[in-house]
């Protein structure tokens, strides 16, 4: 299910719960609505909305932290591919098919990161340009030193920026525990439930109670949108490799 599903799902549950807490108020007897009942449940309540509450801030920071990684992997893949790309300059015209090489992967691998109605991001993987560019590195003959060198550290380059974008493929497929999320979502219906049963039926409070489950299911939504920075809400902007590519 996309994030915006699950972002509706735990909308209607959460915003449900407190909905149907102010219809049972209704067969809820007199003596189990004295002040002291009120006490209890609000309290239960109190501590069921911290716990949700630290669970979803930990979540959050979790799928951020997985997002600052692939763009702090993104950023030094491209600047990788940039020194690549000027080794290969320097070392002169023998390496001009490299280059262009090169130059073919980037414009694809920016293609197939941000589709928008281009290649899928699955036919990412299967990919033989970056084999192709270590083949046609290594097949160069160095005339002199400085030849010599640009060759070994542009390979090496080309190794380390093929484990960094198998990385990224990889931890494409990261993605939020179902089994905590389905319990962060029952925590938060069972903290609504609790309000709405005690709450007075007028407009303002189901306005209110309302907007609150907007916001939390909102949090959800964002959570679990970092966890898909390409292509998503919160996407990773594609300038850091079409500013490689321009260069």
């Amino acid at each position: 299910m996309s994030s915006f599903g699950v972002g509706l799902v735990a909308f209607g549950c959460i915003f449900g719960s407190a909905s149907m807490g102010m219809l049972l108020r209704v067969y809820v007897p007199e003596d189990h609505q004295s002040a002291d009942t009120q006490r209890i449940v609000n309290l239960g309540a109190g501590i069921i909305g911290t716990m949700a509450a630290l669970v979803l801030g930990l979540l959050i920071a979790s799928a951020q932290e997985s997002y600052n990684a692939q763009n702090g992997e993104l950023i030094a893949i491209a600047a990788k591919i940039g020194l690549i790309d000027r080794g290969l300059a320097l070392y002169g015209p023998g390496a001009q098919t490299s280059r262009d090489l090169l130059r073919s992967e980037l414009n694809s691998a920016v293609a197939k990161l941000w589709p928008k109605g281009q290649a899928s991001q699955d036919s990412f993987h299967a990919t033989t340009a970056p084999d192709l560019l270590y083949a046609t590195i290594q097949m160069l003959t160095p005339q002199n030193d400085i030849q010599r060198t640009i060759k070994t550290r542009a390979l090496a380059m080309v190794i380390e920026v093929a484990e960094q974008r198998q990385l990224i493929l990889e931890q494409q497929h990261i993605s939020v525990s179902k089994p905590l999320l389905v319990i962060l979502i029952f925590a938060l219906s069972v903290n609504f439930l609790s309000f709405g049963l005690f709450a007075p039926r007028n407009a303002t409070v189901i306005a209110a109670l309302c907007l609150c489950a907007l916001a939390s299911a909102g949090a959800i939504f964002v959570m679990l949108e970092l966890y898909h920075p390409y292509g998503g809400l919160i996407e990773i902007p594609s300038t850091t490799l079409s500013n490689a590519l321009a260069q």
